[in-house]
């Protein structure tokens, strides 16, 4: 009975040392497994920086084209009204010479 006894208590502390191995290896493999999870995460974060480059370079692009396009549209309305105005001011500097030369038109 004592040797039963003795190989139970012997089966129990291997059982024991098993189980502890057991809760490293898993601790191990899930400390890993994170590792991995970070490694792969970042990846993304890179590959999601390299993927979107193009469509912000295309979208400055095209924002850049607007704005040369608005520039000449607003340069070329400016320069118009430049000249409305000089053609009315001409007009309205003949209107008053007229009118002060010839009071009775």
């Amino acid at each position: 009975m004592e040797d039963a006894l003795k190989r139970l208590l012997d089966a129990e502390a291997r059982a024991s040392a098993i189980i502890e191995e057991a809760n490293a290896e898993r601790e191990r493999l899930v400390a890993k497994a994170l590792e991995e999870a970070q490694e792969a995460e970042n990846r993304f974060d890179l590959g999601r920086e390299e993927l979107r480059a193009p469509f912000l370079k295309e979208a400055q692009h095209r924002a850049e084209q607007s704005v040369a396009e608005l520039t000449r549209k607003y340069e070329e309305r400016q320069h118009a009204l430049r000249d409305l105005a000089t053609r009315h001011e001409e007009e309205a500097v003949a209107a008053a010479l007229g009118l002060l030369l010839d009071p009775r038109r």
